[in-house]
């Protein structure tokens, strides 16, 4: 029972602090309601570095310790590549997260080919585009963080924000993969119930109702663009959690509870095979 096909597939996610962020509990995290969806089929694995840019990412890649926490894992399936909010920093301003524009596009190019060079050419990448900034609440978070001290200057941006985003859907496009562009979306007031501001919890990160966003938004671009590695729910109940849900190539672990014959249980644990 140890072949790649009858072990847990795994969905990883790359990316900086909104990734790192994205299983938070008290913030409804992305990351969660992905691994909400997938329960039984995959493990979910947060790779994501508050305060990193995408040059920092590959730096840690690069080491034992990078390649062993990131692409030492098998039957991947997805992998998110989730970069910019850092990067698209202003050079005067923050020089330090500051990445040119190019060598972004090239780091992501860099982090799709490490993740076809370790999880296989088959291997499904997504990429994020970062959100979009909303100044009024970076300058609020600035003066509530730096008190006197707060310069009133903004190191980012809802236009610098957009440059990277779009630079990251090139790049997909370039590469044929998938974008889900959430500096777009989030901003497109047929795709969103509440002004894009509410989604972030200080200009920059995503509030409760920005993971939410973004939780649906992603699972709605695998639903739409990568069909085989959809989870259907019951359409009676909405749940994911028995046999009333499925997926075409995201197999189940175990029997579903109402799979077994309770008179005769052994029968049930036979053939683990099963789709």
């Amino acid at each position: 029972m140890s072949s790649t096909n009858t072990k847990r597939g795994k969905i990883i996610l790359f990316g900086d602090s909104i990734t790192q962020m994205s299983f938070s509990a008290a913030d409804c995290g992305w990351g969660a309601w992905i691994a909400d969806r997938y329960q039984r089929r995959a493990d979910v694995l947060n790779r994501g570095f508050s305060g990193y840019n995408s040059d920092w990412f590959l730096k840690f890649a690069a080491t034992d310790e990078g390649q062993a926490d990131l692409f030492d894992h098998d039957n991947v399936k997805i992998v998110t590549v989730f970069f910019g909010a850092n990067d698209a920093s202003d050079l005067e301003l923050n020089p330090r997260h500051h990445v040119p524009l190019e060598r972004y596009k090239s780091n992501m190019k860099e982090i799709a080919s490490l993740a076809r060079g370790n999880f296989g050419e088959d291997v499904n990448i997504i990429f994020i585009a970062p959100p979009p900034v909303c100044h009024d609440a970076r300058l609020k978070f600035q003066k509530d963080k730096y008190k006197d001290k707060a310069t009133g200057k903004l190191e980012r941006t809802l236009e610098l924000s957009g440059q990277y985003a779009k630079a990251m859907a090139e790049v997909a496009k370039e590469l044929e993969l998938p974008c889900l562009d959430v500096w777009t979306k989030m901003q497109d007031s047929s795709s969103s119930t509440k002004p894009w501001q509410e989604y972030l919890s200080d200009g920059l990160h995503l509030s409760a109702a920005g993971n939410k966003f973004l939780g649906e938004a992603l699972i709605d671009l695998i639903d739409d663009l990568l069909p085989e590695l959809a989870v259907t729910p019951c359409t009676y109940t909405g749940n994911i959690n028995s046999s009333s849900r499925s997926s075409i190539s995201m197999r189940r672990i175990a029997p579903w509870h109402d799979e077994i014959d309770h008179s005769n249980p052994e029968k049930s644990f036979r053939n683990l095979s099963l789709e």
